[in-house]
């Protein structure tokens, strides 16, 4: 799966264009929808309850704190971009193309 075209290399970290689903069954990356890299949130888009679980999601995923995922557009849109430091693009394209979704183009869920 091609992730360069939703990873993107900044001077102080990494931006990844991500297209969210709220209200899934569970919180999970599934693959890529267009330029954008998909993830399933479990939590609803109330009060920015998806938004922070996104955030948390993210942290834990790729293996930095909290405060180093910081939400930079899309607020109120499933068009989102994110912003992480503390990582390099080599480090963050290595977690991402581990996901089960994201290794296989014929899984299911990547579809």
């Amino acid at each position: 799966m091609e992730l360069a075209r939703c990873v993107i290399e900044r001077l102080e970290g990494i931006e990844i264009r991500i297209f969210i689903q709220p209200r899934a069954s569970k919180t999970e990356m599934v693959g890529l929808h267009g330029e954008a890299l998909k993830i399933r949130i479990a939590s609803p888009p109330v009060d920015g309850q998806a938004n922070a679980e996104l955030c948390r999601y993210l942290a834990r995923h790729v293996g930095v704190p909290q405060q180093c995922v910081q939400l930079i557009s899309g607020f109120s849109s499933r068009q989102k971009r994110v912003f992480i430091t503390g990582k390099t693009l080599a480090e963050i394209g290595a977690v991402l193309s581990k996901s089960p979704s994201l290794k296989n183009p014929e899984h299911p869920r990547g579809k």
